[in-house]
C-alpha cells in the first residue's frame, strides 16, 4: 500500500500518545506495536494508569482492577470503584465554549462550560423532583444540539440510563427501541430540519406517550421556529418552564462502575432491534483511551464529528467534553445550502479534529470539490472517517485535495463496543485504504473459518480479550442468551465482531466489510467493499450494493448500480465495471448480473443494507423498515425479471 503520510519525530514527541507511553514503559525508544503489545500484556496497569493520568473523577478503589470470570464477558472492571460519567465531563467551569450549536438555516448558537454546568443543574434538579432516580430510563428523540447534550447529562448525573434515537426515525422504529426499555421521560424538539425543510416531532412523540404506559413527562425545548401546541399532551411540558429554577449545584449520583450509562440499539434491520447496555466506568476510561491517545484530543481543539443521535458517534463525540474542548455540533443534511456546508464550518469554526462518513468523503470526491483551493482549512490536523471501508482512491482523494499534512484516520468499531477496534494514530504512519493501528490494550486477531490467526489473508475480526466496552448485557435478554448469540457463537470465549478483516504487513488492518454479507461464489469468500472499490471507479457509477444470490447450488455475484444523471446502464459501461472488477480484484468478484436501480436502502447512518437487499431478492421477508431512512427504496429490488434467468 502507498504511504500517504509520515509523523516526524518532533510531532511524534508531542502527542498524549508517546507521553503516556513514557509514563507506562519507562524513558525508551517509541515503538507503537511494543507499547500495543505490553498494553495488551499488562491491561490492569495500563487501564490504571489512564484513570491516573487522565484523573478520573470518583473513587478508584483497591486493586485488583480487573477480575476473570468464568467467561470473557464476565469479567469483572475495577470492582470496588464509584464515579459519575457527568461529573467527568463536567470537571470544567469557566468561560470557555463547550458547544456551538450550527443549524442549516445559518443560525449559531454557543454555550460556555460554565452556562452548560449550570443549564444541567438546574434541569437535574427539576428532574430528581420529579421521581427521577437511580436506573431509571431516560430517552431523547432529539436533534444533534446543545440540549440534548443538556439532557443526557442532566440524566447520568443523578445515575439514571441515557438512550437516545433520531427524530427522522419512523414511529414504529423508534417504538421498536424505547417501548422495550420504558422511559420514565423523554426529550424531544419541537422540531427538525433537514435540507431545508422543516418536520415537526410532536405526533410521533404524543404516539409513543399512548403506546408507552412508563412515560410520565414529555419535556419539549424549541429547536426551530415552528409552531407547535401542547395542550393535547397530557405529559408535555415546555423546557423554558421545566428548567425555570435557580439550581446553581448538581447533585452528582456516585454509581458502581458497571452501572448503566447508556442503552444503544442495532440497526434492527434483520429483526428486533437489540438494546446493547453499557457500563458507566467502561464508557468513560474507553472514550478517555481513545479520544486522548488515539486522537490526541486536548483542550485547545475544536471537535466535529457529523452524526446523529441515533449513531454511536454521537455519544463518542460528547465524550470530547472530558477534554475540555469546544464540540461543534451540526444538525441536518451534510450536503445543505450547498455541497461546501460542512467544510465551510471547517474555516469558520476553527475545526481541527474533522469526523464524517466514508460515503461522505466518496460523496465529495464524486461532486469534484477540492477544499484545499477554496478554503483555508488552516487548523485542520485531523479527518477521521467511519460508517464503512474507506476506499484507497478516497486515501488519495484527502490528501490530494483537502490537505498534505493531515492525519486520516479510518477507523471501525461499532455500537456493540461503544468504540474503536482499529483506531487513528497520530504516531505511526497513514497507508492508503487501511486503518492505522489495533487499539490500544485491545488483543485483536484475525481468524481463519478454523479458527487459526492469519496475518496477509482475510478472516474474522476477533477480540481475545476482555475490554471495558463489553456490553454489559442486553435490555430483557433472559439468561443473555441473544447477547451471546451475537459475539460468541461463532469462537468459543473470544469476541468475534462481524467483520471480513485483515491485519497488514504495515500493521495495519483492512476492513472488506460485514462477513454476514460477505459473497461466497465457488466458496470462495469476497468481502464487498472489494467490488466497490473498483465499481466506484468508473466515472458513470453514483452508488452500488452488492449480494450474493443463490443460484444452482452456488452463490453468484449480482451488483445493482445507480447511475449519475445524465447516464444509463448500457453493455459497454457493464463490459467497462466488469473489466476494471477482474483487472483489479479476481475474476471471483466479476458480478455476474449488474443492474440498474434508482436507490439503495440506506439505514439512518447512512450504512447500505446489504442483507435486507439479498433477503428481499429471495422473497424473504424484511422485518424493521423503519429501521431504514428510505425503506421504499426495497420495493426496486422485488421479483426482478433479471434474477430469474
Amino acid at each position: 500500500m502507498h504511504k500517504l503520510w509520515t509523523p516526524t519525530n518532533t510531532e511524534i514527541e508531542k502527542t498524549q500518545m508517546y507521553q503516556f507511553f513514557q509514563e507506562f514503559l519507562g524513558d525508551q525508544n517509541y515503538d507503537y506495536e511494543l507499547f500495543h503489545q505490553k498494553s495488551v500484556e499488562n491491561n490492569e496497569a495500563f487501564w490504571s494508569l489512564i484513570w491516573d493520568k487522565y484523573q478520573v473523577k470518583g473513587e478508584k478503589g483497591n486493586p485488583p482492577f480487573i477480575v476473570p470470570g468464568k467467561h470473557i464477558s464476565e469479567t469483572q472492571w475495577f470492582p470496588e470503584a464509584t464515579l459519575n460519567f457527568a461529573e467527568n465531563l463536567l470537571s470544567r467551569k469557566d468561560d470557555k465554549v463547550a458547544l456551538v450549536g450550527r443549524f442549516e438555516n445559518g443560525d449559531r448558537k454557543s454555550i460556555t462550560y460554565k452556562e452548560l454546568y449550570k443549564s444541567v443543574a438546574r434541569l437535574a434538579y427539576q428532574m430528581r423532583l420529579n421521581g427521577v432516580e437511580k436506573g431509571d430510563r431516560i430517552a431523547g428523540f432529539v436533534p444533534n444540539c446543545i440540549e440534548a447534550i443538556v439532557a443526557m447529562l442532566a440524566t447520568t448525573s443523578i445515575g439514571a440510563i441515557w438512550t437516545s434515537c433520531s427524530p427522522d426515525f419512523g414511529y414504529q422504529g423508534v417504538l421498536d427501541r424505547f417501548g422495550q426499555v420504558a422511559p420514565k421521560m423523554i426529550f424531544t424538539a419541537n422540531a427538525y430540519s433537514y435540507n431545508g425543510k422543516k418536520h415537526g416531532c410532536l405526533e410521533k412523540v404524543h404516539q409513543l406517550a399512548e403506546q408507552i404506559s412508563s412515560i410520565e413527562k414529555i419535556i419539549v425545548f424549541e429547536y426551530l421556529d415552528y409552531n407547535v401546541s401542547l395542550e393535547d399532551i397530557v405529559q408535555a411540558v415546555q423546557w423554558n418552564d421545566y428548567t425555570d429554577n435557580n439550581a446553581k449545584e448538581i447533585v452528582f449520583e456516585q454509581v458502581e462502575f458497571n452501572h448503566p450509562l447508556y442503552i444503544m440499539y442495532s440497526s434492527g434491520t434483520t429483526g428486533q432491534p437489540k438494546c446493547i447496555v453499557h457500563r458507566t466506568g467502561g464508557v468513560l476510561l474507553e472514550h478517555i483511551k481513545e479520544l486522548r491517545l488515539h486522537v490526541d484530543l486536548s483542550e485547545e481543539d475544536v471537535f466535529f464529528y457529523y452524526s446523529t443521535c441515533g449513531w454511536m458517534m454521537w455519544n463518542w463525540l460528547v465524550s470530547g467534553l472530558v477534554s475540555g474542548c469546544t464540540l461543534i455540533l451540526a444538525d441536518g443534511s451534510p450536503f445543505y445550502p450547498s455541497p461546501n456546508y460542512l467544510i465551510d464550518l471547517i474555516d469558520e469554526e476553527n475545526i481541527s479534529i474533522f469526523g464524517v462518513s466514508a460515503k461522505y468523503i466518496s460523496a465529495l470526491e464524486k461532486a469534484d470539490i477540492h477544499p484545499m483551493k477554496t478554503h483555508r482549512l488552516e487548523k485542520l490536523r485531523s479527518i477521521h472517517s467511519t460508517g464503512s471501508p474507506l476506499s484507497v482512491e478516497s486515501f488519495h482523494y484527502v490528501y490530494n485535495s483537502f490537505k498534505k499534512d493531515v492525519v486520516l484516520s479510518s477507523i471501525s468499531g461499532g455500537t456493540d463496543l461503544i468504540g474503536c477496534f482499529a483506531s487513528g494514530n497520530p504516531t505511526v504512519g497513514v497507508y492508503a485504504g487501511e486503518l492505522q493501528c489495533k487499539g490500544l490494550a485491545l488483543d485483536l486477531d484475525v481468524l481463519d473459518d478454523n479458527g487459526q490467526s492469519v496475518r496477509q489473508e482475510k478472516g474474522e475480526l476477533v477480540c481475545k480479550n476482555p475490554f471495558p466496552t463489553m456490553p454489559l448485557y442486553f435490555w430483557n435478554d433472559e439468561g443473555n442468551k441473544r447477547y451471546h448469540n451475537a459475539y460468541y457463537a461463532r469462537f468459543d470465549n473470544i469476541w468475534a465482531q462481524g467483520d471480513f478483516a485483515e491485519i497488514t504487513s504495515n500493521n495495519g488492518m483492512i476492513i472488506y466489510g460485514r462477513s454476514d454479507a460477505v459473497l461466497n461464489p465457488g466458496g470462495v469468500r469476497i468481502g464487498t467493499a472489494e467490488i466497490y472499490r473498483q465499481a466506484m471507479k468508473v466515472e458513470s457509477v453514483k452508488e452500488c450494493i452488492a449480494v450474493g444470490q443463490d443460484w444452482k447450488d452456488d452463490c453468484r455475484v449480482v451488483l445493482f448500480v445507480v447511475m449519475k444523471d445524465g447516464f444509463e446502464l448500457n453493455h459497454s459501461i457493464q463490459d467497462e465495471i466488469r473489466n476494471i472488477i477482474r483487472k483489479n480484484a479476481t475474476p471471483r468478484h466479476v458480478p455476474t448480473k449488474i443492474i440498474e436501480v434508482s436507490d439503495i436502502p440506506k439505514t439512518r447512518s447512512g450504512k447500505i443494507v446489504e442483507l435486507a437487499v439479498r433477503n428481499v431478492i429471495h422473497g424473504r421477508a424484511v422485518k424493521n423498515t423503519d429501521a431504514l431512512q428510505n425503506p421504499e427504496a426495497l420495493e426496486l429490488y422485488k421479483d426482478l425479471k433479471e434474477l430469474q434467468k
